[in-house]
């Protein structure tokens, strides 16, 4: 079977997991923060939240429903119920400012939203200037009481309220084909616009199946306890977490904060791991601190690194902490989002190993025409996993496309034995922690304080998160480096704000006019 017979099984995604859900029901599908719920319970909820969806807030196939929280047991449900519902799902960063909320839910044309109630705060600052009309709103606590807590406001209901009234209806079954969109995955571009990558029900399936097959010792049915830090809202850890485990009856540990070390450590202790999803910054945090060290780790054989480049000196901490091998893997929000995976044995450091299943991988040069064999050129990828396209934008979608190729932007060879080297990016990106970071936002919003005239922002090496960010300014009166940085808190998530500024006289340019990053980077 291939990875389209696979999902040519299914109407849509709604039916895959809902068979999932039916197949391992008395097996507990996720824990967190002390309290594990079994599939049949998870399918109960979503159903009354899809129920809800459907017959109390009147929302139609294909709406858009934004889901903006950490890693709880609510983001399952919400998501299973929003898919069962036959909408189209808005993956939300909750640590996104109100700015980048607006552009995200306007962009979307989202008309419903799950939030996590500490978020209200930023969210009402743009609620009037949104087409959103229902507002779902969680705490942590929500579903570890019976209570169902009300918010004084007419548009606001509690996660609890709505499932306990969605539960009185009958589902009426996702009618979506495979070739509708089921989600939006938001990524930056060379420009800086954030663009929403629409993943089909059959690219997101393809995909699932796609990865399923090299990583066979990762997905043992029914076996498996995987530890996920990783925030679900990420495509790497939405794709493993609620679809790939699930798929095989397994557990998955959610743990909401993956920058409190010391608390993912005591979550971590209740179980007997046998799978990791983390990256280069949580391998090498985890893995220097000594309670992490006093963990049992006897049953954990593999852990799973994407994102970000995993680095020799974090992969042989983690294999002297843990005895865990790590594979590595590359993919995109635009392929949904696995092309490459190495092989499990963990002899494949270095690279992101061969292509999964149905899925042709070339190199180009900047004519667009593929390199001589062996050389470096810009990776592109011809697969059932590639999206639909840019959300509502087709000039964008042009520049990425070409003869059912997507362009990745990055630079990588082909080793002599089919293995995959990830040698340099095409364009700007900074990648911190795993996140992609853009240029020209950082630049944009540093110029909107009153005395810099001018910004350049680029990518530094950082032993801790890979990369940091690093601005350098021109400004037409003194300020101090640190009021820019407060500056920048106020409009960028934190993984965006600049850990170092610097004031220079001039920013090397081009002969017209073009600031020159790569100047600044060689200094």
């Amino acid at each position: 079977m291939n990875s389209v017979e696979f999902i040519n099984q299914y109407r849509n995604l709604a039916d895959l997991i809902e068979s999932n859900l039916t197949k391992y029901a008395e097996s507990p599908a996720f824990s967190c923060l002390g309290h594990t719920v079994t599939y049949r319970e998870v399918d109960n909820a979503s159903r009354a939240f899809a129920c809800y969806l459907q017959h109390k807030l009147k929302l139609n196939a294909g709406d858009r429903i934004a889901i903006q929280l950490p890693n709880l047991i609510q983001y399952p449900i919400a998501m299973y119920g929003a898919l069962r519902a036959g909408l189209v799902i808005v993956n939300t960063n909750p640590l996104y400012t109100s700015r980048e909320m607006l552009h995200q839910f306007n962009d979307s044309g989202a008309k419903a939203i799950v939030i996590l109630d500490d978020l209200l705060d930023k969210y009402s600052d743009i609620q009037g200037d949104l087409a959103i009309n229902h507002v779902i709103v969680t705490g942590i606590s929500d579903l570890l009481t019976d209570e169902r807590p009300g918010y004084q406001c007419d548009s606001f209901v509690s996660f609890n309220q709505a499932l306990s009234e969605g539960a009185s209806f009958e589902l009426s079954p996702s009618k979506a084909s495979l070739e509708d969109v089921c989600v939006l995955q938001y990524t930056g571009g060379t420009t800086g616009v954030s663009k929403g990558a629409a993943l089909t029900h059959y690219s997101i399936g393809c995909n699932l199946y796609q990865t399923l097959q090299p990583l066979a010792p990762l997905f043992r049915e029914q076996r498996e306890i995987l530890a996920c830090p990783l925030p679900l809202y990420h495509i790497y850890a939405f794709s493993l977490a609620m679809l790939m485990q699930p798929s095989k009856g397994n557990l998955v540990v959610l743990i909401p904060n993956a920058r409190d070390l010391q608390a993912v450590i005591s979550q971590l202790s209740a179980f007997r791991i046998t799978v990791f999803a983390g990256l280069n910054t949580l391998f090498v945090g985890l893995g220097r601190h000594p309670d992490f060290r006093r963990l049992d780790f006897s049953q954990m054989m593999y852990s799973l690194s994407a994102g970000t480049a995993l680095t020799e000196a974090a992969n042989s901490l983690w294999r002297e902490v843990t005895g865990s091998i790590i594979c590595e893997g590359y993919g995109l929000s635009e392929t949904s989002p696995v092309l490459t995976v190495n092989d499990p044995s963990g002899a494949e450091f270095g690279t992101v190993g061969r292509p999964v299943q149905d899925t042709e991988i070339q190199f180009w040069d900047s004519n667009d025409q593929p390199v001589a064999e062996g050389e470096r050129g810009q990776i592109v990828a011809r697969g059932p996993q590639n999206m639909h396209g840019y959300w509502n934008m087709p000039e964008e979608t042009a520049k990425v496309m070409k003869n059912g190729f997507f362009k990745t932007g990055d630079i990588g060879v082909c080793l002599p034995d089919g293995r995959i080297k990830i040698v340099d990016r095409l364009k700007d990106m900074i990648i911190v922690s795993g996140f992609n970071v853009f240029p020209n936002e950082i630049e944009s919003v540093l110029t909107q304080h009153p005395v810099i005239l001018e910004a350049a922002v680029i990518g530094e090496p950082d032993s801790k998160t890979g990369e940091r960010v690093s601005a350098y300014i021109t400004v037409s009166d003194f300020v101090d480096p640190l009021d820019v940085t407060e500056f920048c808190r106020k409009y960028l998530t934190a993984y965006k704000v600049p850990k170092q500024v610097s004031i220079v006289e001039s920013l090397p340019k081009s002969s017209v006019g073009k600031i020159l990053r790569r100047e600044l980077r060689a200094t």
